[in-house]
């Protein structure tokens, strides 16, 4: 399956402002962009909580 090219992307563009209009559309590209940025951060957050433990030195096994 090919990816999406120039005239999809500008189709689906041409639909969204149909449906939020010109005037709610940088309230929803802004939102999307921090929704996007919080799930990063998230992932970041999880991937270090998963991190195995190492052991100090002085800590007899």
């Amino acid at each position: 399956m090919a990816g999406l090219g120039a005239p999809e992307l500008i189709i689906i563009l041409l639909i969204v402002m149909l449906i939020f209009g010109g005037a709610k559309l940088p309230k929803l590209a802004r939102s999307l962009g921090e929704s996007s940025k919080e799930f990063k951060k998230g992932l970041a957050e999880g991937a270090g909580e998963n991190e195995p433990e190492t052991k100090s030195p002085d800590t007899k096994a």
